[in-house]
Parts: C-alpha cells; structure tokens; sequence
C-alpha cells in the first residue's frame, strides 16, 4: 500500500506543478516563441511546431524525475 500512496503523492505533485505552469504560461512571454520554434503563416492556414519549447519542457520533466527517483 505504500507504494500506491507514493505514487499517488508524486503524480498529484506533478498535476499540482503542470497546472502552475499553465496558469503561468501567459506570463512567460518567451515560452512557445523560442529561437527553433516552427510557425508558417499563410493566407488560409497557420501552423505552429514548438519544437525548441517541447524539448527544453522535456529536459526539465526529466531532471525533475530523475531527481524524484534518486
């Protein structure tokens, strides 16, 4: 049972710190406007690929785990 409780500990841990990032991503003007961050706009359509966002989110998601972890 105490691994259930951990598990649960550490994923409402998560939920609680993904729910602060949205609430302050509109005061992150940088988040989502990095320097290899993909956006085409054209007459009909746009497209946005933050790719440069994602894998900075990435590393910072893995730190946090693996510093969970050890």
């Amino acid at each position: 049972m105490t691994d259930l409780g951990r598990t649960l500990l550490i994923l409402g841990c998560l939920i609680a710190v993904v729910g602060a990032v949205l609430m302050l991503s509109g005061k992150l003007p940088w988040l989502g406007k990095l320097p290899g961050d993909i956006y085409v706009k054209r007459e009909n359509f746009t497209v946005f690929f933050p790719i440069t966002t994602c894998i900075i989110v990435s590393v910072v998601i893995s730190f946090i785990l693996w510093m969970i972890r050890k």
